[in-house]
């Protein structure tokens, strides 16, 4: 009786382990060919990380063959150094303006469009042109813009009779930061637009044809049941944001190199200036350092606040 059993589930025992030998075949191939990217990934993302972090407790000028731990040092020059808070202030000015326009103006085109218009694919790649234009390009172009005399905008300013409203906007210090930001959000716009886009046409026309019959004005149809509807949408568009805000660059480079004096000044900016004009290239490790863990901080508390309210409203 027991050998019959043992005959009867043999063949069974053959057919899982041909399975498995074909489930390990499937897991093999995938893996041979992501390793070199993750091999690169690891050596010149995570290696590179590493290294800043450990030359943040070192003095090394990013010159020298050698040099020494010092600890917490840097660290404690950085709390003290007011160019730094600066520096700080200015990527937060930069990521509040950031969320505001970018993501106002997009969702509003968005829904323009959504509503089945004549040309839409032309609009949409016209909104959608600057995200695919580099920062360098992007700083060339509203440089010439907010340039003081021949600039676009102070040409219309002064032809609508409006030129007492002119100025050299990216030499002023309280123009210039703005300036960049407003040049950041043209290009991010079409970013967003696309995202709700997107978003707006995997809602069920059922939902709203139900509120409005139901009485829901055009409004409160997209405040209660389409705006709701977006949030992990908005999740995306939120973090892409974020995270372009605190790592901008060289569209800051490209317009003002930080000035006039420090006032368009931000974090990756500093570091820049510390690390490869100043020759204190481990106190501008600790300067990446802080700004990693400002934007992993941001990012934790911003998505733990989006999954708790996610699990309220369901």
């Amino acid at each position: 009786m027991r050998e019959a059993v043992v005959t009867n589930t043999s063949p069974l025992l053959k057919r899982r382990s041909w399975y498995s030998r074909i489930g390990r075949q499937r897991l093999l191939v995938p893996t041979v060919f992501l390793f070199p990217s993750l091999l690169i990934y690891a050596i010149f993302v995570l290696g590179t990380m590493i290294y800043s972090f450990v030359l943040s407790f070192t003095n090394w000028d990013g010159i020298s063959r050698t040099f020494n731990f010092i600890g917490l040092v840097n660290y404690i020059k950085l709390f003290n150094d007011a160019e730094f808070y600066n520096a700080l202030k200015n990527n937060l000015i930069w990521v509040v303006i950031s969320l505001i326009l970018p993501m106002f103006l997009g969702l509003l085109l968005a829904v323009l469009i959504d509503r089945q218009i004549r040309g839409e694919n032309i609009f949409k790649s016209i909104f959608y042109l600057p995200m695919t234009i580099s920062f360098v390009v992007i700083a060339v172009i509203w440089s010439w813009i907010y340039e003081p005399n021949l600039g676009i905008l102070n040409i219309s300013l002064r032809a609508v009779g409006l030129g007492f409203f002119s100025k050299a906007w990216l030499a002023s210090q309280n123009t210039a930061l703005f300036s960049i930001i407003i040049a950041a959000s043209w290009q991010l716009t079409g970013y967003s637009m696309v995202l709700f886009l997107a978003g707006l046409r995997n809602i069920p026309p059922e939902l709203i044809e139900a509120a409005e019959l139901d009485g829901a004005s055009s409004w409160q149809s997209f405040w209660h049941v389409i705006y709701p509807m977006l949030r992990s949408v908005r999740t995306i568009v939120t973090v892409t944001i974020i995270i372009n805000s605190f790592r901008v660059f060289d569209l800051v480079f490209a317009m003002t190199k930080g000035g006039p004096g420090t006032a368009s000044s931000v974090l990756a900016m500093f570091m820049y200036r510390e690390g490869f004009l100043k020759y204190r290239m481990s106190y501008g490790s600790a300067i990446a350092v802080m700004q990693f863990f400002i934007i992993l901080i941001i990012m934790i508390v911003y998505l733990w606040r989006s999954m708790k309210a996610e699990e309220e409203v369901y």
